[in-house]
């Protein structure tokens, strides 16, 4: 299973397409097959998940209970914004156009490995949430990691 770490800022073509950086294209399993789910990330990102990591988190989605009125909300949230994409010969990834909007992509692109997934951002949307939070990094980083 793929775990990506990592940023970079990337500019995006006029057809939606934008290069995997090669350090995060090495963390692709042969499993995924170069396909990705993307889909609507949390906080205003896309998020791109490799179809092996993908399949598991529908593993999960399978066993929510649907008579659960949030469970129900939230699979149809999830999965109306979902699409399975290829990457080219180039190592590009076509981002939909629906999902860029919802981003607010257009040209650059911050891509940030997130452990089981890629994420896409808006520059500026991205630092602003970077440092939207008023405890610092260690602060976060202790109650985060404790172990107890």
């Amino acid at each position: 299973m793929a775990f990506f770490k990592g940023k970079e800022l990337y500019s995006m073509d006029s057809k939606g397409r934008v290069n995997i950086p090669a350090k995060m294209r090495k963390s692709v399993s042969p499993e995924a097959n170069d396909t990705f789910t993307v889909t609507r990330g949390l906080d205003g990102c896309i998020e791109a998940y490799p179809l092996d990591t993908w399949r598991i988190k529908e593993e999960h989605f399978e066993k929510l209970n649907q008579y659960n009125a949030q469970n129900r909300f939230f699979l149809r949230k999830i999965l109306m914004w979902s699409e399975e994409v290829t990457l080219d010969s180039q190592w590009r990834v076509m981002l939909p156009k629906k999902l860029l909007e919802f981003a607010g992509i257009d040209g650059k692109v911050v891509i940030a490995g997130v452990g089981d997934h890629i994420e896409f951002w808006e520059p500026e949307k991205y630092e602003e949430y970077m440092a939207g939070t008023e405890e610092t990094y260690e602060d976060i980083a202790a109650k985060v990691m404790y172990v107890g």
